[in-house]
């Protein structure tokens, strides 16, 4: 499939209701308005095509660029790629979803995280940390730097009062998921989850809340799923 037929079939599956609902997620114009469920039917067509999704981000239609980062090819898209399409990210469904959940599956993904979360943009920032979230939900516990996640946990503590509106979001859902996904470091992150428990996130107009890290880390453990690992980040 070409760029055009792609944003083609993305158009005809765009709808008024959808596009209502993402804007107050942070979409903008262009965007078509279509539903991630749909957007899988162009992918099981197209399954990876990292040039076409390099194409298809480069529109700045919101809508191609989740697609992109559907299609991208984790093991062939470069830093530089990744790193514009981060800057690129400017809303949490691209920046703190999609972008991050790609970076994860990627060979740059602890590198490109650890340099996200020093940058200044909030989009960044929050995606470097959603990024390292998803890195925890796919990676073997015996490839993690334990010590370098136990010393991003303590940053979270410090830092996480401080921080900007979407990277305290970020920040709680990493202490999740080194409570979830890592176990060596199940009772830090339960003590860190507590410590934070009074943030606060604005969520807009929209209908999410905040999770709470430490009953929702709780629920993962009642359920009996500690470590469960993920076979791939992107959903």
């Amino acid at each position: 499939m070409t760029k055009n037929d792609v944003m083609q079939q993305l158009a005809a599956m765009g709808s008024e209701g959808t596009k209502k609902v993402l804007a107050k997620h942070g979409y903008r114009e262009p965007f078509f308005g279509v539903k991630v469920g749909d957007m899988k039917t162009i992918l099981k067509k197209v399954k990876k095509d990292n040039a076409l999704a390099l194409e298809l981000y480069s529109t700045g239609n919101a809508d191609a660029m989740y697609m992109a980062a559907l299609i991208a090819d984790e093991n062939k898209i470069t830093k530089k790629d990744l790193n514009t399409w981060a800057k690129q990210a400017y809303c949490p469904n691209l920046s703190e979803f999609i972008v991050a959940q790609l970076t994860a599956e990627t060979p740059h993904a602890v590198e490109l995280a650890l340099k996200w979360i020093d940058d200044k943009a909030e989009n960044v920032a929050a995606s470097g940390w959603s990024t390292l979230s998803n890195y925890l939900s796919i990676t073997p516990d015996n490839e993690i730097d334990v010590a370098l996640i136990e010393k991003l946990l303590t940053r979270v503590q410090n830092d996480i009062n401080a921080s900007s509106n979407r990277v305290r979001y970020a920040m709680n859902a990493f202490v999740i998921c080194v409570g979830s996904y890592l176990p060596v470091l199940n009772k830090q992150a339960k003590v860190i989850a507590k410590s934070i428990s009074g943030i606060t996130v604005n969520m807009g107009d929209t209908a999410y809340k905040l999770p709470d890290a430490l009953a929702y880390i709780n629920k993962v453990e009642v359920a009996g799923k500690l470590g469960a690992k993920r076979k791939m980040a992107r959903c």
